[in-house]
């Protein structure tokens, strides 16, 4: 019988990145990168947001102002 040898971690050929042929990364294909035309610019409309954020100032300031009144009358 013959006996197995092991071949300890200093003996194991491991490949370093210099001794991969660079064929088999030369062959992917370059996707190319989608470019932006000038012509689609993102301008948002938010009018809607400003009239809304304007009736939400309105409200809380009369809502405040209720408050104080009824402080006055309550007390």
């Amino acid at each position: 019988m013959s006996k197995k040898s092991k071949r300890s971690t200093s003996q194991r050929r491991v490949a370093s990145p210099s001794s991969v042929s660079t064929e088999t990364v030369a062959s992917v294909p370059v996707k190319p990168v989608a470019m932006r035309s000038s012509s689609q610019e993102f301008n948002p409309d938010y009018s809607y947001v400003i009239s809304d954020l304007k009736r939400i100032g309105i409200l809380a300031v009369s809502f405040i102002a209720i408050l104080v009144v009824l402080s006055f009358i309550l007390s």
